[in-house]
């Protein structure tokens, strides 16, 4: 394998490690706002050009509410089958507040730095 092939995909690797790091922090936050069904939240991670495909979302939704971070209710839908609505428990709004104080702590330590190179 040639070396620009191979420092490709080791970019590529450490791209999609740092995206899915912060993909359960983002999907949190999404339903911090309310019901959201999962087409919505992959909708609103694509616009934020976090593509994430439903093999991925579904797996993590599930780990989610599993945690007791998520819980999801089945509605009615005029467009086929019942729909299951996500939204945030209790406990899931005081873990995506604590991510989110994460998250500032992380992105001013790491610009600190990447800003003194």
């Amino acid at each position: 394998m040639d070396i620009y092939l191979h420092n490709q995909m080791k970019i590529e690797n450490t791209q999609s490690q740092m995206r899915k790091g912060v993909l359960e922090y983002c999907i949190l936050t999404l339903a911090s706002a309310g019901e959201m069904y999962a087409s919505d939240i992959i909708t609103h991670l694509k616009e934020a050009k976090l593509i994430v495909v439903e093999g991925t979302l579904y797996p993590l939704l599930t780990r989610l509410k599993n945690a007791g971070l998520l819980s999801y209710e089945w509605k009615e839908s005029d467009q086929g089958p019942p729909r299951k609505y996500y939204s945030l428990t209790p406990k899931g709004h005081d873990f995506c507040q604590e991510l989110s104080n994460t998250w500032t702590e992380l992105t001013l330590s790491v610009n600190q730095i990447t800003k003194t190179k």
